[in-house]
């Protein structure tokens, strides 16, 4: 061989080696550890938190990896499956509500967390401060504090003549504080309304019998349910038990609506979940939990179901269907 052709070889594999290394690096693919507490509960979001990582230009199987763990309702799976995406070496966990972003951050406090739908992520313990999270955990929050007095409004406008609404709740969803808030809330926004709240508590689905039996002790017109994991899950039965009770009611997921309750008024979750994959995104590219600020709702949608309300022999005032965002029939 030349020492020509030697030498423009050897120069051009010095050359490429260098190459070769930033291209195995930029081909290494993202491992995104995604934490439910149900997945069935709302494959909407799940799709929508996917399409929010295409807008970012990835592609699951070639670009990214999504290693789904799924409690399917049991809650206390929940630490288990964290501790087997810890175990994994996943780049980054997604765990979407309370339940699963507590204990994603129990069983890691290295691995960057992002969560898309927290009711209080500074009450919980989750991060310091919306502006300031601190550690490892931050990502989109779900809670609106005006929402139960909205939610409210929205029954006294469907039901004029409502006087009495039950408040279906659950103790330990959240933390003490925001417990607290939540329920202050709705006393307030019910009396400025001139309608009577009955607090009802539910732990777990073993209660919602007794719940609404008080309900219907107490002569309550209608019902609203405080936001809650549990409640999520379990919605088939709420509604049902609304439906056998004639409980007009109004949830705070649209879920809810399309499993045949009345009225849903909350934040557009499917927009928690997209924004939630622009944390990922930049945390993938090196930006640290600590340094993006926890945001909150920005969308709400008004949902309501008219078949629901015709079987309940209610008629929801035009003015109020054409704010809705959609009309179930």
């Amino acid at each position: 061989m030349e020492r020509r052709t030697f030498m423009a070889m050897l120069t051009g594999s010095i050359v490429a080696a260098p190459l070769a290394s930033k291209a195995q690096q930029a081909a290494k693919v993202a491992r995104i550890g995604y934490l439910s507490p149900n997945l069935a509960a709302d494959p909407r979001l799940q799709e929508a938190f996917g399409q929010g990582l295409r807008d970012l230009g990835y592609v699951e199987g070639r670009t990214v990896v999504i290693e789904y763990r799924d409690a399917e309702g049991k809650f206390e799976r929940l630490p288990a499956l964290a501790a087997e995406l810890v175990a994994l070496k996943v780049d980054v966990i997604v765990a979407p509500y309370t339940p699963g972003a507590l204990a994603a951050k129990q069983a890691t406090g290295t691995l960057p967390i992002v969560f898309a739908a927290v009711g209080d992520p500074v009450a919980s313990g989750l991060v310091t401060s919306l502006a300031r999270p601190g550690g490892s955990v931050t990502g989109t929050s779900g809670r609106a504090p005006e929402l139960v007095g909205k939610c409210l409004d929205l029954l006294k406008q469907a039901i004029p003549g409502v006087s009495r609404v039950a408040v279906l709740w659950q103790p330990g969803a959240f933390a003490e504080s925001t417990e607290k808030d939540m329920l202050k809330g709705a006393d307030v926004a019910a009396r400025a309304l001139r309608v009577q709240p009955q607090f009802v508590a539910a732990r777990g689905p073993a209660d919602f019998d007794s719940a609404f039996s008080d309900m219907t002790r107490a002569r309550a017109d209608a019902l609203t349910v405080l936001t809650g994991a549990m409640f999520i899950s379990e919605r088939q039965r709420l509604v049902d038990l609304a439906a056998k009770h004639r409980l007009p009611a109004v949830y705070a997921w649209r879920v809810f609506v399309g499993a045949g309750g009345l009225m849903a008024y909350g934040p557009d979750l499917a927009d928690l979940f997209r924004r939630a994959a622009t944390y990922v995104d930049r945390i993938l590219k090196g930006t640290k939990p600590a340094d993006l600020p926890v945001e909150q709702p920005r969308k709400f949608e008004l949902v309501i179901n008219v078949k629901t309300a015709k079987a309940l022999g209610l008629k929801i005032p035009p003015s109020l269907l054409g704010r809705a965002d959609e009309v179930i029939q």
